[in-house]
């Protein structure tokens, strides 16, 4: 039997067409007779986990606030509590259908290698001995976009960070974009992890930089698919732009209807769950849903022999939520209004399922 022992494996009643199979929300489990398969599933997630810092003053960023001197008095005993905090959330991302987990997590706010590799050792999830890929960027603020992969499901290969170019900005400095390349269970897929420059100033002001960095995104997209055609290309990240927005739709050049799809174009999954008023953040009693993972057609395909797309899911669990106050319902953070909380993120993460036929020997 091939690595997938350690996977959970499905049997699911496909009736009389697959296609029904894939319109159900949920897996089901109840088989018949006649026709009963076996599925490995595997989660692929993104989490901002919201100022990942350590409790040192680096003097080359602008972490000061982080540190017990500083105004969040960032102490030892409340960034040990952050990882914790973080830990049990991805402990828990995809676990319905997979015991094991997101196999590759895209990771935004991090300030260093130093504590992903702490986060990675946390005890919810030491287990599953997550390896850290991350290159550090210029941002001035020091937080950087990372990749958390298990390697019992994905093989590395290679990893590039992208720069940012702005045309007519060339003063502006933000976080590099980075790609990630390797082999999920033997099938070559290639991960985008980005976080987008934010909306301070105003969304009109500001969305010139975001529509300059969808173009990065894009031509490196188009790179991968030019070298490999029918390569299979997962862009997630915060996009400080939500589904419908100009920089996703336009630039990007995605959509969120599966049948209207074309090969040069990406799906986007969290279009619906935004249409549907669900978001992964919320700002002035608005929510957002900045946070997407959005693949190539080459995802589509209805041949169950290869990793395909199966759902999409916004984790909003009640323990993820402000419990009370002004701010009920909306993320439960670490700090809010200079106030140290004890929560997660200020975003909730998202992940997505691929689904593949097991075929015994």
């Amino acid at each position: 039997m091939e690595p997938a022992m350690r996977l959970t494996y499905f049997r699911t009643c496909l009736a009389l067409a697959l296609a029904f199979f894939i319109a159900v929300p949920t897996v089901l489990l109840a088989g018949t007779d006649d026709d009963k398969r076996e599925f490995i599933s595997v989660p692929i997630g993104f989490y901002n986990v919201e100022n990942l810092f350590d409790t040192i003053n680096d003097p080359d960023i602008r972490d000061d606030d982080f540190t017990p001197e500083g105004s969040n008095r960032w102490t030892s005993e409340r960034y040990w509590e952050k990882q914790e905090n973080l830990a049990r959330v991805i402990d828990k991302l995809g676990r319905d259908l997979n015991p094991d987990g997101v196999a590759v997590l895209g990771l935004a706010e991090v300030e260093n290698e130093a504590v992903l590799k702490d986060l990675a050792a946390q005890e919810r999830i030491k287990d599953r001995n997550y390896q850290v890929v991350h290159e550090p960027s210029p941002d001035r603020r020091g937080i950087d976009v990372a990749f958390f992969y298990n390697p019992t499901y994905f093989e590395y290969d290679s990893h590039k960070a992208y720069p940012t170019v702005i045309e007519d900005r060339p003063d502006f400095i933000t976080r590099d974009q980075l790609l990630l390349s390797g082999y999920l269970l033997g099938e070559r897929m290639h991960f985008i992890v980005a976080h987008w420059p934010s909306r301070v100033g105003g969304e009109a002001r500001s969305r010139p930089l975001r529509t300059g960095k969808a173009d990065i995104a894009r031509h490196i997209i188009d790179s991968i698919q030019e070298a490999e055609p029918g390569a299979r290309v997962f862009m997630m990240g915060d996009f400080n732009d939500n589904p419908t927005d100009i920089s996703i739709r336009k630039h990007l050049r995605s959509r969120g209807n599966k049948g209207e799809v074309g090969e040069d174009e990406l799906y986007n999954p969290f279009e619906s769950f935004y249409r549907r008023g669900i978001g992964t953040n919320a700002w002035r009693d608005a929510w957002s849903l900045f946070d997407q993972i959005l693949i190539t057609s080459s995802l589509l395909n209805e041949d169950y022999s290869e990793f395909r797309y199966l759902r999409a899911e916004v984790f909003n669990r009640p323990f993820l939520r402000q419990p009370s106050g002004r701010f009920q319902g909306y993320p439960f953070r670490t700090y809010g209004g200079g106030v140290y909380l004890g929560g997660y993120s200020d975003h909730f993460p998202v992940y997505i399922y691929l689904i593949r036929e097991y075929q015994r020997e």
